[in-house]
């Protein structure tokens, strides 16, 4: 019988916060993870999932975290039963990501801003990751104050939606956001300018590929199957 060498180490060190008491490798780091973050690795029953599983002379990786996201390096068994890997990300701290519809009266505000990952500019809504011991809705209005110098005098919740589950682990949490003006914005944010067009004029955005964000048009269809584009009577 053949044996079975073991997967080479990796060289990365993580912080003592991440890894255990033993040697902090990316290794014992994903252990760590597995029994402070046990439903981060749940396999749900049935057929055709891919299952995270340690299978002989393996374990599990953390790729990269700071304080945004954690890369994870998953042993899975796929179900045909062949054994890989697999990266997904997850948010670095339990709140939720969020993403906010601003809306003045039935008219959308979009910003401009630069993605790293995609190097595109993109016309979307103001979105922003979970803020330590702070409500969904909280976290909300904070992004939009701090991107668009806006209060929010309304937030309506629109459900959650997955940008991209092949990936990203956790959903976005989405709002929209009644305001009357927008204020400052914040140039640390990536934000070029900001564009206020109709509700229509924002769906056919998204229709004819100007707005390619997930969540801005999922955002854009829950709000419209609300009720929210309509136009709000002045006080």
């Amino acid at each position: 019988m053949t044996s079975v060498a073991p997967l080479p180490r990796s060289p990365i060190v993580l912080s003592a916060e991440v890894g255990d008491l033993m040697d902090h490798t990316p290794e014992s780091a994903y252990a760590h993870l597995r029994y402070t973050r046990p439903e981060w690795f749940v396999t749900p029953p049935g057929d055709g999932v891919v299952r995270i599983e340690r299978w002989p002379m393996t374990e599990g990786q953390v790729m990269h975290r700071d304080e945004d996201q954690v890369v994870l390096e998953d042993p899975v068994v796929l179900p045909d039963g062949e054994q890989g890997r697999r990266l997904r990300m997850l948010p670095a701290r339990p709140e939720p990501p969020v993403a906010v519809l601003p809306l003045i009266g039935g008219d959308v505000v979009l910003v401009h801003r630069f993605r790293h990952a995609a190097r595109t500019w993109q016309w979307e809504i103001p979105r922003g990751p979970g803020t330590e011991g702070t409500t969904e809705a909280d976290n909300a209005a904070r992004h939009l104050q701090h991107q668009l110098g806006a209060t929010p005098s309304e937030l309506i919740g629109l459900g959650r939606a997955h940008p991209d589950p092949a990936l990203l682990a956790e959903p976005v949490r989405l709002y929209a956001a009644r305001i009357d003006a927008v204020g400052d914005l914040a140039p640390a944010t990536g934000i070029r300018t900001v564009r206020t067009v109709t509700f229509t004029e924002a769906e056919r955005m998204a229709v004819n590929g100007q707005i390619t964000d997930a969540v801005t048009i999922t955002a854009l269809f829950r709000a419209r199957q609300g009720d929210l584009a309509a136009p709000q009577p002045r006080a």
